[in-house]
């Protein structure tokens, strides 16, 4: 078959592909990111693109306007590549890259300068122990591998079985006698069986780090932490480059049958690769001395991580490859840090609940209280948890993806120009955006806010339908009722940013799917809100959300204020518990056990209950306190 060159304007890049292959492959591995949400469906939108020279052959879209066309716009995922060809991207099309990602993702970061635990005996996952070993002599004759288990043991106080490499244990008398039998060990937790990783001469045991991850589906942010001293140093974020093939994971999942497993981990360990790299470089570290990184994530992202297959998560009965995976060598899937540090992908409860919740069970110490707790993680798929120390359940709901931006016209990720806050003043709408910056798009919070104020402003009923002459800021685009923000005096010559019926639809079957799992949960334990004394949000979506906005639209209930909680982000909070504490890692993995998965695709009553929910705020307005 017949290669083309495909260039990309303004980036300047040009890659070759096969005739045939789709502009949304050639710009991916011409490495440019860009808007695609929809995982190549032709149903977002987002991915547009101008021929300016050359063939092309697909489907015209029917997103597309007919000046768009006229003008040779055409959506990346349905057009081919047919010959040669000079591709403008607009700007709206391209997604904020990799690194650049940092100054709109510090609202994800959650940063925390050092963390102890009272209960827990500092005891880091890898340590660095400097050894002064006896010189051996004919009293003293013993191996020199077990004279260093020996020594290591004595150092620590404790027995516990170790292991060593056959690579090391061959430099390991080499290494001694050059060195006066003065060394540093490397040792990290295999479970419970210590690892001897390396072997140095001279005293090194100041220098040791850790890297702690949290693989969110939009965003991954990395903490680099000091082994010994228990304090993070710094932290990065970026937005996740599989974004390409689907904001949902499950889009994902389908990619990766298509594709196979490979390219979805190649993004995953490329964006985790470039954020330690920059932390390494920022802090005058070697990546040598980074000695483990700790994973914590959606169940997806952590069969992503691994390179295991996700085909069987998404299809009856949903069964994980594996939700507790063993310490692997990071090599093996390709993170760059020292070439016999440790990989800690933090175990999960099941297939749609992962790694990211039982570090937030452990972060917020759910499964300690007495008292019993109920956890949320609003995202895409909002998982809950209810329970207390003699018990814990979790179930997870399908929301979409509305309520972080995608699925709504307009909407957007939580970057520099996103609409984050929207309220009544002086009897007018009006909005704040993320760095004060001209308005680009809504994010979350923002969507939450005005579907809330809309529906206080009356524009709109409970069916979440606009209402007729209510303002004449409310038209029709497309055939579909929409209201538009009010204008900026900077931004008159931008595109106008508006929020329709459609929009409103999907945030309402989103906040129905997390309201309604948490009420069958609650119906399963024979509870009531009324019984839960801790009500924790978590997330750094969650630092953002108005209660009252969204308690009005039905998102959550009307509970006491001081029971409510945001706890940021637990996931990677939970996940450095973990790297610090061995005692910790070994009661997550308790907390993996102890924790019962309820589906609620088995639940007959969800559907029910999940109808009285797409209401503003619900059929049952007595559980909210907004009156219409």
């Amino acid at each position: 078959m017949k290669d083309c060159r495909v260039t990309f304007y303004p980036q300047n890049k040009s890659v070759i592909v096969e005739r045939d292959t789709s502009l949304l492959e050639a710009v991916l591995r011409a490495s440019i990111t860009i808007q695609n949400l929809c995982g190549g469906d032709g149903i977002c939108g987002r991915c547009k693109m101008i021929v300016k020279k050359g063939e092309i052959t697909g489907e015209i879209s029917g997103k597309l306007t007919r000046e768009e066309v006229k003008r040779g716009v055409v959506l990346a995922c349905m057009t081919n590549v047919g010959s040669d060809l000079v591709i403008e991207i607009p700007e709206e099309t391209l997604a904020r890259e990799k690194i650049k990602a940092d100054k709109d993702a510090d609202r994800f970061i959650s940063f925390e300068e050092t963390l102890f635990i009272k209960q827990y005996q500092p005891s880091p996952l890898t340590v660095k122990l400097y050894l002064e070993l006896d010189n051996p002599s004919l009293a003293n004759n013993t191996a020199d591998h077990e004279r260093l288990c020996e020594a290591i043991c004595k150092k620590l106080d404790f027995f516990c079985s170790m292991q060593m490499g056959l690579k090391i244990m061959k430099k390991v008398p080499e290494i001694l006698r050059k060195n006066n039998y003065c060394v540093t060990v490397t040792l990290g937790l295999r479970k419970d069986v210590g690892e001897i990783m390396n072997v140095e001469g001279g005293n090194t045991e100041g220098r040791n780090f850790m890297v702690i991850v949290d693989m969110g589906t939009s965003t991954i942010v990395t903490h680099l932490v000091d082994s010994n001293t228990l304090e993070t140093i710094d932290a990065k974020a970026c937005f996740n480059s599989q974004g390409i093939y689907g904001r949902e994971v499950t889009r994902r999942m389908i990619s990766a049958e298509k594709r196979g497993d490979q390219e979805l981990q190649k993004l995953l360990t490329e964006d985790i690769n470039e954020l330690i790299r920059t932390l390494a470089r920022t802090n005058q570290v070697n990546l040598k001395d980074i000695t483990a990184v700790v994973c914590a994530g959606n169940s997806a992202m952590g069969h992503f991580l691994l390179g295991l297959p996700t085909n069987n998560i998404r299809r009856y009965p949903y069964v994980a490859t594996s939700v507790e995976p063993p310490p692997l060598r990071a090599a093996e899937v390709g993170i760059q840090i020292n070439p016999r540090g440790l990989l800690y992908s933090l175990p999960g409860i099941s297939a749609w609940v992962g790694s990211d919740i039982t570090a937030g069970i452990l972060a917020t110490g759910i499964n300690e209280k007495k008292e019993i707790s109920l956890f949320v993680d609003i995202g895409t798929n909002g998982e809950i948890v209810i329970g207390n120390r003699d018990w814990i359940v979790a179930a997870s709901a399908s929301a979409g993806p509305a309520l972080e931006g995608a699925g709504v016209a307009c909407g957007m990720r939580a970057e520099t120009g996103a609409i984050e806050k929207v309220y009544i003043e002086n009897g007018e709408i009006s909005f704040d955006t993320i760095g004060d910056k001209p308005p680009k798009g809504i994010c979350g919070s923002g969507i939450i806010d005005i579907v809330s104020v809309l529906l206080k402003m009356k524009y709109i009923n409970r069916s979440g339908n606009f209402i007729e002459n209510r303002s004449d800021v409310i038209t029709t685009i497309k055939g579909v009722k929409s209201y538009t923000l009010p204008e900026r005096k900077h931004n008159r010559n931008k595109k106008p940013l508006y929020i329709t019926e459609s929009d409103i639809e999907n945030v309402i079957t989103a906040k129905a799917a997390i309201y309604s799992a948490m009420k069958i949960l609650l119906k399963r334990l024979d509870l009531d809100f009324s019984d839960i004394q801790n009500f924790y949000i978590a997330g750094a979506f969650g630092n953002y959300i108005n209660i009252e906005n969204a308690i009005s639209i039905g998102l959550i209930p009307n509970i006491q204020l001081e029971k409510i909680e945001f706890v940021g982000n637990t996931s990677i909070r939970g996940a450095k518990i973990v790297a610090f504490y061995q005692e910790a890692f070994q009661k997550i993995a308790e907390i993996r056990h102890i924790t019962t998965y309820y589906d609620l695709m088995g639940a007959n009553d969800y559907v029910e209950e999940f109808k009285k929910a797409l209401f503003l705020p619900h059929t049952d307005i007595e559980q909210f306190t907004l009156t219409v």
